[in-house]
């Protein structure tokens, strides 16, 4: 029993905060495990601003998102596979990526993510 509890704690400790803004100002906290992609994290804690309609496969724009300046480095560039897909993503700009092509990593923790007024 011990031996559980210091796996639970030790994933813990290994948890990402993710920060997700809202175009309305509300704001997401959430947990992400490294390794995960910045959709997934999304979804599975119910910031519904991030659809992710295709699962994670970039075959929609639906987990578009905004990545600051000051995070652009940990995230990288887009591929040509997710560049063509952001054409069909609302209010693109230089900040836009998608969410399910961004893995999380330890050094991304305290990172803060806006989201787009819409995915359609």
């Amino acid at each position: 029993m011990a031996a559980l509890a210091a796996v639970a704690a030790a994933r813990r400790r290994v948890m990402v905060k993710i920060r997700y803004v809202d175009q309305d100002g509300s704001e997401h906290v959430v947990e992400a495990a490294p390794g995960i992609s910045l959709m997934e994290a999304a979804v599975k804690n119910g910031v519904a601003s991030i659809e992710g309609e295709c699962g994670g496969a970039c075959a929609c724009a639906t987990c578009h998102v905004y990545i600051p300046a000051e995070w652009q480095a940990l995230t990288g560039a887009a591929s040509e596979d997710e560049q063509m897909m952001l054409e069909f993503g609302i209010e693109v700009d230089e900040r836009s990526r998608l969410g399910c092509q961004i893995a999380v990593t330890p050094a991304m923790d305290g990172m803060t993510v806006l989201t787009p007024r819409s995915q359609r």
